[in-house]
């Protein structure tokens, strides 16, 4: 058997240590970290990219015949962090329910300055938490001036994270809709509204037209089996919609006035499904990293129509899981293998 040695208390490896800090799920799932302390690592690491000092190329896609399985493979570098990663993501069981799926995703991370390894750890609280805090940056600097209406589609693991992250960037939403079809679901939402916001409530509605004309926000973190599709003449005036999973129908796209993505190579390769009737998708205007710095402009005019794609970038993974490693380590947490000695 390997040889592997649990940290238990918080001593630091010696410094030219290669062991690798292998962080679990129930590792992970110790760390505290507030809405805010995210959103700020995940913005930073936007501005980072968009000033030219992280790197993130295109990811790589392996899909067999039968769409079974789909498998990502996603190298990256932050420049502020000087960390080198890699990040994989495997989803089996696609034509399955979502409780028969078998899904794994790790992130690597190796510290550029020392060549030494920091941790390998499980991803799947740090995509859970970085995609809603993303949507929330992108409700920030898109919505219409004078916002106070949110609408979430659906009610899985960003949706239950949804309002939250967006009460954490914009506190003066007063209304928030939520469109879900699973009770399970339906409860998390509330838990989690609690647990960040006690004071305030969600509004679960069965008229998703009525909540999509009366939003001026609409978040879409709906499944693929989602009897959920909002259409653009459904929308109020100089409403934003942000695309995560899905929830809302292709003219949202093709009608808008505005078409913003977190990055434009990334919505042709996974956005296929909002294609028009000829496949295409609408061109992008601008790239988000782009316009948090201020490089290029999000909504141009107060009553324009704003459609954002939030696709992950592997540097927002690397920030936060460089994050929950450093608070992970501190804690002593994880168990190290001698992989390369």
């Amino acid at each position: 058997m390997t040889d592997r040695t649990t940290l238990t208390e918080p001593t630091a490896p010696p410094a030219d240590d290669k062991s690798l800090c292998v962080l679990g799920t129930s590792d992970i799932a110790g760390i505290d970290i507030t809405p805010t302390d995210v959103v700020d690592v995940v913005e930073q690491a936007y501005r980072t990219l968009a000033d030219g000092r992280s790197d993130n190329p295109r990811k790589l896609t392996v899909k067999p015949a039968d769409g079974h399985s789909v498998s990502y493979a996603m190298l990256g570098r932050d420049g502020v962090r000087n960390v080198v990663a890699i990040k994989t993501s495997y989803k089996h069981g696609l034509h399955e329910e979502r409780d028969k799926q078998h899904y794994y995703t790790a992130l690597t991370i190796y510290d550029d300055v020392t060549g030494l390894p920091v941790a390998m750890m499980d991803c799947g609280r740090i995509g859970a938490l970085r995609t809603p805090a993303v949507s929330a940056l992108l409700a920030r600097e898109l919505a219409a001036p004078g916002s106070r209406s949110a609408l979430v589609i659906g009610t899985g693991t960003q949706g239950r994270l949804a309002l939250p992250f967006l009460l954490t960037t914009m506190p003066e939403l007063d209304r928030l809709m939520v469109f879900g079809t699973h009770p399970d679901g339906i409860r998390a939402v509330r838990e989690q509204l609690h647990a960040h916001f006690p004071d305030r409530e969600a509004e679960f509605v069965d008229d998703l037209r009525a909540a999509a004309g009366a939003a001026d926000v609409v978040v879409a973190t709906a499944g693929p089996h989602t009897p959920a599709e909002v259409e653009a003449d459904w929308l109020k005036p100089a409403s934003l919609c942000v695309l995560v999973g899905h929830g809302i129908g292709p003219s949202t796209l093709h009608r808008a006035d505005r078409v913003i993505a977190t990055s434009a190579a990334q919505m042709k390769v996974t956005g296929t499904d909002m294609a028009d009737e000829n496949g295409e998708l609408r061109e992008v205007d601008a790239e988000f990293p782009d316009v948090l710095a201020g490089r290029a402009s999000g909504r141009t005019d107060a009553g324009q129509s704003v459609f954002a794609y939030n696709s992950g970038l592997v540097v927002t993974d690397i920030a936060l899981g460089h994050r929950f490693a450093q608070l992970a380590l501190a804690q002593g947490a994880g168990t190290r293998v001698p992989l390369w000695q």
